[in-house]
């Protein structure tokens, strides 16, 4: 019996996970599982899981399902773990014996990620965005050592729910928003989590950050990443990002490890494919 797994979201066609999860049961030897992206609508995702029979394990959540899932579960009295109330949203759905287990790889994968790129104390951070990744994000910089997080958003009322997220972290930091580039305070690492047409490279000087964490992973690369690398800037990239937290899903649904490499491989190779399509 196939034991199934797959990425939700609405769009999801775009999603990497398939790739990296494929690649891991390839390297774990699991070949009855199978991993697929599947496009769910925000307000559907009870509807779908109440549909779903017992060969699911796992479920890995994209946007605009994160937040919903954690209402959802709080509704139905599942496990979660206690950084998903900290991040104010689940992105990830793990069936234990016969009941759903949440939890949120975003944070433990971010802070991964980082370290794998910079060493340094992030004591002050400015992040570019004001959703769900920018909040994860925000935290999991808050884990290494920020005291300072700055938003730089179009309306600070919009991100009051982030800032608010931030705000609760264990170190008590100073979080605040600002709606103009000009007004961006100097940062030791900068976050972007806004689409590429909608970034400003010129926020790499005026950061003077020594680390660009970008959160996009196509196009590669950004403006702002581009901009970094002519700089000398350590970068985290979006696929760092999804390899380190696909880790941890992985390890959660089939109870087993695969090296990072793996699927920072896989992909690495799918962009590459698919940069070719797009050129041909």
């Amino acid at each position: 019996m196939t034991t199934r797994c797959a990425v939700l979201g609405d769009p999801v066609e775009h999603s990497l996970s398939p790739v990296l999860h494929r690649a891991a049961y390839d390297a774990l030897d699991l070949p009855d599982w199978s991993y697929d992206a599947v496009r769910v609508p925000g307000g559907t995702l009870a509807g779908f899981l109440d549909g779903l029979d017992e060969t699911w394990r796992g479920l890995s959540l994209t946007m605009p399902l994160k937040r919903e899932l954690l209402a959802l579960a709080g509704d139905r009295g599942w496990e979660c773990h206690p950084r998903v109330h900290a991040a104010g949203g689940a992105n990830t759905l793990v069936r234990d014996g016969g009941a759903w287990r949440a939890d949120n790889t975003d944070l433990p994968g971010a802070a991964a990620a980082v370290r794998e790129r910079y060493d340094a104390v992030p004591a002050r951070v400015l992040v570019v965005g004001g959703g769900a990744t920018a909040a994860s994000v925000g935290l999991a910089l808050c884990d290494l050592g920020a005291t300072r997080v700055e938003l730089l958003v179009r309306s600070v009322e919009r991100a009051e729910e982030t800032l608010a997220t931030i705000r609760r972290h264990d170190a008590a930091p100073e979080v605040l928003a600002v709606e103009s580039a000009t007004r961006v305070s100097p940062a030791d690492v900068l976050v972007s989590t806004v689409p590429a047409d909608a970034q400003d490279p010129a926020l790499i000087d005026r950061s003077g950050a020594a680390l660009l964490f970008e959160a996009l992973y196509d196009p590669w690369p950004t403006p702002l990443a581009a901009a970094a690398q002519r700089a000398g800037l350590a970068v985290v990239s979006g696929l760092d990002l999804l390899v380190h937290q696909a880790v941890l899903q992985v390890a959660q649904m089939t109870g087993s490890s695969v090296p990072v490499a793996v699927l920072r491989d896989a992909g690495e190779r799918a962009l590459l494919e698919r940069a070719g399509r797009a050129r041909s």
